[in-house]
């Protein structure tokens, strides 16, 4: 039985938080900065000072009890709520006016960034970024434990307690070896990548899955190629090397064309394309000044790139 008289500290909520969604002790302490035992510790005050056992261990596995899964959700709304008292308490209603802590997808953040982030700077300039590149899998989950505040992502996440907000549509590209016989061709089936050595990136990125949907709707198998890349950039120099072929968004062509060597072919419409958006937690209360957001960058890429912005 716990104490009634017990208050949680925000610390013992952060680890159940963390170790909740992770299911990995060590996962949690480096995503919360912080070593293993503080995690423990504090994660094992919680537990006594409610009188609950949350976490379940043992030697293989990391697991919610029952009466974990029933109050999960609960912590994560504490936590949400002790970051927007910690941003009145120190004036920053606004959200684009302080300091945010950026997301981007390795697809995205090179090709996009010089534009988005001059153009902030013109636009918002109250507005102090902070740039995380990575993974849309490790974004969600930053954005989750509340380390991310919003982030450009390949559209839908199919993430649960977030909102998306549609920016832009770009196309996909064919890159090609220099020489090949496609290259400079405007209709390209995509059945023609079942003939095709194609070459994708490593698993986790987003591209990777868009690459393989791509085929399925075509309904061929891809003959995929030996090696794979863990950047679009490392990709593209392999294509220019003669080791495969590859899909590139539009946002990219004029990046990636302009250090190699690259033959490029576009396919006959529809074009297979994505959607970029920003994603942020929609238990954050920021919807409109997001929105605001998600709309100035759509205009900054815009008139940078070839893609088509989102309306509605």
């Amino acid at each position: 039985m716990g104490d009634r008289s017990y208050q949680p500290t925000l610390a013992g909520l952060r680890a159940f938080v963390a170790i909740g969604e992770k299911h990995h002790f060590s996962l949690a302490a480096t995503g919360l900065g912080v070593s293993q035992s503080t995690l423990s510790q504090a994660l094992s005050a919680l537990e006594a000072g409610l009188g609950v056992q949350l976490i379940e261990r043992s030697t293989r596995r990391v697991f919610l009890t029952a009466e974990g899964q029933q109050l999960l959700g609960h912590a994560q709304a504490v936590l949400d709520a002790a970051a927007r008292f910690s941003a009145a308490a120190a004036g920053v209603s606004d959200p684009l006016q302080g300091t945010m802590r950026l997301g981007l997808i390795p697809t995205v953040a090179p090709y996009v960034l010089p534009a988005v982030l001059a153009g902030l700077a013109d636009r918002l300039p109250e507005l102090t970024l902070r740039v995380i590149e990575d993974q849309t899998e490790r974004l969600l989950a930053g954005l989750r434990e509340g380390a991310v505040d919003a982030a450009l992502l390949a559209l839908p996440t199919d993430a649960g307690g977030v909102t998306e907000i549609g920016i832009y549509d770009e196309d996909f590209v064919l890159a090609l070896p220099p020489g090949h016989p496609l290259t400079g061709a405007r209709r390209v089936p995509p059945t023609a990548l079942a003939d095709l050595p194609l070459l994708l990136l490593d698993e986790g990125h987003c591209l990777r899955d868009q690459a393989l949907d791509i085929c399925r709707n075509a309904g061929v198998r891809a003959e995929l190629a030996t090696t794979r890349a863990a950047s679009l950039a490392t990709a593209v120099q392999c294509v220019t090397g003669g080791l495969g072929v590859t899909l590139i968004p539009e946002t990219a062509v004029e990046v990636e064309s302009e250090r190699s060597r690259l033959g490029l072919a576009h396919f006959a419409a529809p074009c297979p394309s994505r959607r970029i958006g920003l994603v942020f937690r929609t238990s954050s209360g920021r919807d409109e000044p997001y929105r605001r957001l998600a709309g100035i960058i759509g205009e900054l890429v815009r008139a940078d790139r070839e893609v088509r912005l989102v309306t509605g």
